[in-house]
């Protein structure tokens, strides 16, 4: 009978015996019970603690609160895992169970593998390379989805979470209202509502003790007295007070709203309204205090930073320190501990010239590179970009990522804290890649570069349902994340071999033959024949896309073959193929008449797929974002839209175009 002994009390060391327990049992081939004590002396079964109270050396790290340790010396009765902070203990049980053949690909108990066999010895010891290894909301936010990828995410490797805003209403309106799907009726949540799952989210990132990360935009608006609810409010204009016009930023000689609060930037030469943003946060950070990292961010939207005579005489980024700074001041005069992230978006890519952070130690900076490309990680040369000159509210935004590492440079002339990525694969990207292959590729080189370009981390803001056709791309992203020594091979070998099973090469070619008949670079719009007809115009790709046809038949025959698996997950995941077959076909019949410059056709033939694809939302919906499909494939048949025109997609499908 197994015994597991938690050398200490804490919540998480708690969860972590817990989960043990749970997949030692599912584990055994006879059952039985496994038995778990508080026994802080124990030298039996397995001991489950923190390293510093074996005496066990953590040294090789820089804060042990921050940087995660893997310790495992186990034999067939058990033996020490351990980690450097109650968060790797639980990161050490889901390795040793990984060790024993346990997987975790999809959300829920339908994606996880999870062998009958005898426990086998490990020995390990494993500071996975990047310190933050995150997920962030978006997309079309469905409730108990989210629970699910918190508890998928350290099972991946994971260490962060992140919920952005007071609470993400508009992401959980898009799923609620059933935006894009004319078959079910809207179902309003309440705000009241959304802050309660908010904070039920953030029990159980608190749970495995997760780095908890909050907020992000909203401190543009918020401090001034506008409600998150009216964040995303185009007519909010008519409820502005003589107060709020004058802290907003002057453009064309205007103080008024930018489309949304949440796309209006401050007047940040204006000591009251930084004074307004820096009280907002002092008073976030006293009621969230289990907030680990609060994100103070400027508006949503580029180039509409203040003209007014004072904002002019420096950069943005050198008034958005100057608040930084105060706000640090602040804080440390209430004594809070709560440390803050600022961002390198859009404008503020451009570093200051004059002012530094001056508590570097209390901030990280974050690279959000919103606008790169995702064909390519970095050119083989490297990093030769040169940034273009600051131009206020005329700016061009970087288009790479070699860019952005360009703009990261010049931060540094006077940053020299920590750095982190905020990423959107599972963003817009991810629907440009039929296959879920080139994403994946690309998380995989990206990990590497980030890593080699001084990034302490990732933090993926996408869809918490990013499994389809497979999980296979997310599942690279916190592999990779926690273990750069796995060979790309080897994570598809170990992916699509645990859940497909002997005939696994069969389904990837299956992807592969769909990844070639797409072509990538034709998807992010650059094969273009004629850009004067459009940067989709290409007649020649049109021939290959009527190969999707032909594959999906052949996927289908596949599929019939293997409809049913000794693996749960294998079964669910033949069943996701299933239905992404007709997506594939519907989004062909829609690219074909692009490629010729039909336009009117092409939009006809999105309609038809938002209408049949519909259907899939509700079965489906663990792993297929429907409304976050169709929204980034407006992009593409509906019309172009702006960054600060995209929520308004959702709109244009809602009245069916």
């Amino acid at each position: 009978m197994p015994v597991i002994n938690k050398l200490l009390s804490h919540p998480t060391v708690d969860y972590a015996a817990d989960e043990l327990k749970k997949y030692l049992r599912m584990m055994m081939p006879e059952g039985g019970e496994v038995v778990i004590n508080y026994s802080p002396d124990a030298t039996d079964g397995f001991r489950l603690g923190l390293m510093q109270d074996l005496g066990l050396d953590t040294s090789d790290v820089k804060d042990t609160a921050l940087d995660d340790i893997i310790y495992i010396d186990t034999d067939e009765n058990g033996g020490v895992i351990a980690g450097d902070n109650h968060r790797s203990v639980l990161l050490a049980v889901y390795e040793y169970l990984r060790r024993n053949g346990c997987r975790w690909f999809l959300p829920g108990v339908d994606g996880e593998y999870i062998p009958v066999q005898n426990i086998k010895p490990v020995k390990l010891r494993h500071v996975p390379p990047l310190r933050y290894r995150g997920w962030v909301t978006e997309g079309t936010v469905v409730q108990y989805s989210m629970l699910e990828a918190v508890e998928l995410a350290p099972k991946l490797g994971m260490n962060v979470f992140m919920i952005e805003f007071k609470f993400p209403r508009s992401y959980y309106e898009r799923y609620y209202d059933h935006v894009n799907n004319p078959y079910r009726a809207p179902e309003p949540v309440t705000g009241t509502t959304m802050l309660q799952w908010k904070r039920q989210l953030e029990t159980e990132i608190a749970k495995r003790s997760l780095q908890y990360h909050d907020m992000g935009h909203g401190f543009t608006y918020e401090p001034l007295g506008i409600a998150t609810e009216d964040g995303w409010n185009t007519e909010f204009e008519k409820n502005v007070t003589p107060e709020m016009r004058e802290m907003f930023a002057e453009i064309n000689g205007e103080r008024k709203i930018q489309y949304y609060p949440i796309n209006t930037n401050l007047c940040m030469s204006n000591p009251r309204a930084r004074k307004k943003v820096a009280e907002y946060a002092v008073d976030y950070a006293k009621n969230h205090s289990n907030v680990d990292y609060l994100h103070i961010w400027l508006a949503d939207a580029n180039n509409n930073h203040c003209e007014c005579a004072e904002c002019v005489k420096k950069r943005p980024t050198d008034w958005y320190v100057t608040m930084l700074n105060e706000i640090d001041e602040a804080f440390t005069a209430q004594d809070l501990s709560t440390r803050i992230v600022f961002i390198a978006y859009m404008d503020t890519a451009w570093a200051p010239l004059y002012e530094t952070i001056k508590n570097q130690d209390r901030f990280t900076l974050m690279l959000a590179p919103i606008t790169r490309r995702y064909d390519i990680t970095l050119p083989p040369e490297g990093i030769t970009y040169k940034p273009l000159p600051f131009e206020r509210n005329k700016l061009k935004m970087p288009p790479s990522l070699e860019a952005y590492f360009a703009h990261l440079n010049e931060w540094r002339e006077r940053w020299h804290g920590s750095n982190i990525s905020f990423e959107y694969h599972f963003w817009r990207a991810m629907w440009n890649d039929v296959s879920g292959l080139q994403i994946a590729k690309r998380l995989y080189e990206d990990v590497r570069v980030y890593l080699e370009n001084g990034i302490d981390g990732i933090l993926e803001d996408g869809s918490q349902r990013c499994f389809f056709p497979t999980g296979f791309a997310l599942y690279v992203y916190g592999r990779a994340m926690f273990d750069l020594n796995l060979s790309y091979d080897e994570l598809v070998e170990d992916y699509f071999g645990n859940v497909f099973g002997e005939d696994w090469r069969l389904f990837y070619d299956h992807l592969n033959a769909l990844d070639e008949a797409f072509d990538y670079q034709y998807m992010v719009r650059r094969k273009s024949v004629d850009v004067r007809v459009s940067n989709l115009y290409n007649p020649p790709h049109a021939k290959s896309l009527e190969k999707v046809k032909e594959i999906c038949e052949k996927g289908r025959e596949l599929i019939k073959s293997h409809y049913n698996s000794d693996r749960r997950v294998g079964t669910v995941s033949v069943r996701i193929l299933e239905a992404h077959l007709e997506y594939a076909e519907l989004l062909a019949a829609a690219y074909i008449p692009k490629a010729l410059g039909d336009d009117k056709t092409a939009l006809e033939k999105y309609n038809e797929m938002l209408d049949k694809m519909a259907k899939y939302e509700l079965p489906f919906e663990r792993y297929y974002d429907h409304c976050l499909a169709m929204n980034a494939l407006a992009v593409v048949f509906v019309r172009t839209v702006s960054h600060n025109e995209y929520m308004d997609v959702a709109e244009n499908n809602k009245k069916k175009v």
